[in-house]
C-alpha cells in the first residue's frame, strides 16, 4: 500500500511538473496581419484579408488572428509591427514590400517572434518571405488582351517601379506579344499602391491616349470601372474583378493566400517552422487566373488553357528569345531568365511604353 501511495505522489510530482508545458500548448498561436489598405478595397488587401478568415476558419482555436488596416509604410509600419510583438503575438505577417526593413528591424529585437513578409527579399533567422509569381497568371491574361484589342494600345496603371511590378509589366507584355506582335503596354506609374483618385486618372489618361483595354498592378477597382465607362475592356489583378464591376473585365490574375496560410501556420503549430522565401506559382495554386468573361471568344480561351498547361508544365513565361525595350537580344531562344535575376528585374521587355523611373 505505502509503495502505491508513494508511486501515486511521484506521478502526481511529475504531472504538476509537465503541467504548465501541456497548458502551454494549448494556448492559441497569437497571429497578427499588417494590411496597407482596407479589406474593402476589392484588390491585394481584400485578398490578405481572404487568407486570414480562411486560416481563421480551418484552425479554429488553434490560432487567434487580429489585424490592422491602412498602415503606410516607412517608420509608421516599424511601430505597429513592434506594438505587436511587445504585446505577445507569435506569429506576424506583413503584407506590403515597404514593410521589409521595418519587419527586419523588429525581428532583430525579438527573436522568439516569427515573422512573415509578403514580397520582399531579406529573411533572418525568425523572418521568412513569401509571394507568388503572379507574372504567370499575368501571362495568360496578357494573351487575352493581345486578341481582343483592336487598338493595339494596352494601358498599364502600376504602382512602384519595383522589381515585383516590372516583372509583372513584362509577363503580361510577353503574353500579349505572343499573340499579337504589333500591340503595345503602355505604362503609367502613380507610385502609390492604394490610392483609388491616381489609379483612376491614370486609366483615364490611357484611355485618352488609345487604349482600349486597361490592366494594372494597383489595389483597387478604379481602373476597371474608368474602362466600362469609356465602352472599353479591363484586365483585372489581385482579386476577381469581374465580380464587382462585370464582364468588361475580361480576365484577373489573382492570390490565393488561404494556400501557403494554411501550410506556414501548420509548420509553426508543430513546432517546424524555419526561414524560408516561398515563390510559388501557379502548379502551387498560390496564384490563380479567375474565370474568364463570356465577351472572350471559345478560340482565345482556348489558347489560354494551352498556355496554362505549358506552364503547369513547367514551362517559364520567361523563356527566350527575349528582347528589351530597344530590340536588343537579351536572352536568346530557349534561355530562361534566372529567378535571381527575374526577381531583381529592373528592365522592359520589348512591347513595353514607359520608362522604369
Amino acid at each position: 500500500m505505502k509503495k502505491l501511495v508513494l508511486g501515486l505522489l511521484a506521478f502526481a510530482m511529475v504531472f504538476a511538473m509537465v503541467s504548465p508545458i501541456v497548458a502551454q500548448a494549448k494556448k492559441p498561436l497569437k497571429i497578427a496581419f499588417v494590411y496597407i489598405g482596407p479589406p474593402g478595397d476589392m484588390g491585394w488587401t481584400y485578398e490578405q484579408e481572404r487568407g486570414r478568415l480562411a486560416i481563421q476558419k480551418a484552425f479554429g482555436n488553434k490560432i487567434e488572428t487580429k489585424y490592422i488596416e491602412n498602415v503606410p509604410e516607412g517608420p509608421d509600419a516599424e511601430r505597429v509591427i513592434r506594438q505587436y510583438a511587445t504585446a505577445g503575438f507569435d506569429m506576424i505577417f506583413t503584407t506590403s514590400f515597404g514593410y521589409m526593413d521595418p519587419t527586419v528591424a523588429v525581428a532583430k529585437d525579438f527573436p522568439n517572434v516569427i515573422f512573415e513578409h509578403c514580397s520582399g527579399y531579406k529573411t533572418a533567422d525568425n523572418m521568412a518571405t513569401y509571394f507568388g509569381r503572379i507574372e504567370e497568371a499575368r501571362y495568360l491574361t496578357g494573351i487575352i488582351a493581345g486578341r481582343m484589342t483592336k487598338s493595339n494600345v494596352i494601358g498599364y496603371v502600376a504602382a512602384f517601379p519595383i522589381p515585383e511590378v516590372v516583372r509583372g509589366i513584362n509577363g503580361f507584355t510577353l503574353g500579349v506579344r505572343s499573340v499579337n506582335p504589333k500591340a503595345q503596354v503602355k505604362v503609367v506609374w502613380t507610385n502609390t499602391w492604394y490610392d483609388p483618385v491616381k489609379e483612376r486618372e491614370a486609366a483615364v489618361a490611357l484611355l485618352d491616349s488609345g487604349a482600349d483595354i486597361i490592366a494594372q498592378h494597383q489595389d483597387t477597382t478604379e481602373p476597371q470601372k474608368a474602362a466600362q465607362e469609356r465602352g472599353k475592356y479591363s484586365i483585372g489583378y489581385d482579386s476577381d474583378m469581374g465580380k464587382f464591376v462585370g464582364d468588361s473585365v475580361l480576365a484577373s490574375a489573382t492570390w490565393n493566400w488561404e494556400t501557403y496560410l494554411t501550410k506556414t501556420i501548420q509548420d509553426a503549430l508543430d513546432g517546424k517552422w524555419k526561414t524560408h522565401a516561398y515563390w510559388g506559382g501557379l502548379k502551387d495554386n498560390v496564384v490563380q487566373l479567375s474565370s474568364i468573361s463570356s465577351k472572350v471568344p471559345a478560340s482565345v480561351q482556348s489558347e489560354v488553357e494551352a498556355a496554362k498547361k505549358k506552364i503547369l508544365g513547367g514551362w517559364s513565361i520567361f523563356t527566350g528569345p527575349i528582347k528589351d525595350q530597344n530590340g536588343k537580344v537579351v536572352y536568346a531562344a530557349g534561355q530562361v531568365i534566372p529567378d535571381d535575376k527575374q526577381s531583381a528585374m529592373d528592365w522592359f521587355v520589348e512591347g513595353v511604353v514607359g520608362k522604369v523611373q
